[in-house]
């Protein structure tokens, strides 16, 4: 027996934009963790409180979970959370390791699983959000190619 953790954040509170995600984010728990949906025992999902354009249940219905027991839940509405986020607790029966999937910009969410941050108990949201923000490539050039640093010019409206 396991629990499994995901969790997506959705580009629109729509139903395209729900089974989109809901569909990624099952599709990528089911790879992760080797299951099949007749693994599942049940799946708990709940949303944020600005998404009620659809139901995350029939979504992960689309992906092939037609037998998977599933209920949906509104979240705590905490001041200053992310907006637009599904999330999904699974219970499983299979063997193997345990692999949580956090997609989209609910990575920041768990910065721990895939950004290497250390776990903290209270994560400031900016400090989350920085650490699940593309980082630039090495040598690459910053914004519109402009030269940053001594000697850059200055740019239009600026004092010298």
């Amino acid at each position: 027996m396991r629990g499994i953790r995901g969790a997506t954040q959705i580009s629109a509170n729509t139903v395209e934009a729900m089974e989109e995600a809901v569909v990624e984010m099952v599709e990528a728990l089911m790879a992760r963790n080797q299951l099949r949906p007749e693994d599942i025992t049940w799946a708990i999902f709940t949303v944020t409180h600005d998404l009620d354009a659809d139901f995350p249940a029939r979504a992960a219905r689309l992906a092939g979970w037609h037998q998977v027991p599933m209920i949906c839940s509104r979240e705590i509405p905490v001041p200053g959370s992310m907006p637009r986020v599904v999330r999904v607790l699974l219970h499983v029966e299979s063997d193997g390791a345990t692999h949580h999937v956090y997609l989209r910009g609910a990575q920041a969410l768990r910065p721990d699983l895939h950004h290497g941050v250390k776990f903290q108990e209270r994560v400031d949201p900016e400090q989350a959000a920085r650490a699940a923000a593309p980082r630039a490539r090495p040598g690459a050039k910053k914004g519109r190619g402009a030269k940053k640093g001594p000697g850059a010019k200055k740019g239009r409206g600026s004092r010298r």
